[in-house]
């Protein structure tokens, strides 16, 4: 199985504070991941730079064997490749339905392609029948699946979730999960972070636990090695 990111003495901070010190660590691609770690431990911020929104201030990445160089162009290409959907994440004032389509329009993607993309997002998070309703009227859990939809109507390579099941009800959460587990077979590597324990034996996932900023040892990773 080919690699999808390679980190190397990768490190981030704010000002003088640190916020990340990784050695090295290496993802392999169609897989599924949760970070786990407190508050501040540093899961956002890798998530931030795994989605080439930031860089880090030393240390090198490498996506797919390239070294990522962060110039515009080249992440403009990159970010195509890879969604995030944030813990909160927020919805247009508009349609469930131009919500979904928004990615797909800004890309160019038109007329049946467009449809067809959006319909099996719709499908996929139990939403066949809201295309037409507002936004603004869904309940928490509906909404989160809604940008869960938009994220997967752009099939990205990789999908970057920021406890996507926080704060929704079963129902949802029981969905999501379903949805999440699936994709790694249908071609869509996933990254996660949560704090809920029991999300790792419900995902099957392979877990990265971070500690004020660093990879640390547990049964599923290692401060230095392959995931």
């Amino acid at each position: 199985m080919s690699a999808l990111y390679q980190l190397k003495d990768i490190g981030r901070r704010y000002g003088t504070r640190p916020v990340l010190d990784i050695d090295s660590l290496q993802l392999q691609a169609g897989r599924l991941y949760t970070l786990t770690g407190a508050n501040g431990s540093g899961k956002t911020t890798l998530l931030q730079i795994l989605a080439f929104l930031q860089p880090p201030n030393s240390g090198n990445l490498i996506f797919r064997g390239l070294p990522v160089t962060w110039s515009r162009g080249v992440l403009r290409q990159l970010r195509r490749e890879v969604t995030l959907l944030h813990q909160s994440p927020y919805l247009f004032a508009t349609s469930v339905y131009a919500n979904v389509t928004f990615g797909l329009r800004s890309r160019g993607i038109r007329g049946e392609k467009l449809r067809r993309a959006a319909m099996a997002a719709l499908e996929t998070c139990g939403l066949s029948g809201f295309e037409g309703r507002s936004a603004r009227e869904l309940s928490g859990g509906e909404a989160q699946r809604v940008a869960m939809a938009r994220a997967l109507a752009l099939q990205p390579a990789v999908l970057l979730l920021d406890e996507p099941l926080a704060n929704v009800d079963s129902e949802t959460s029981s969905l999501l999960l379903q949805v999440i587990r699936s994709l790694p077979k249908a071609g869509t590597s996933v990254i996660m972070t949560t704090h809920d324990p029991r999300h790792q034996s419900d995902l099957n996932s392979i877990t990265i636990h971070l500690e004020n900023g660093c990879v640390v040892s547990n049964a599923t990773s290692s401060h230095s090695g392959i995931l």
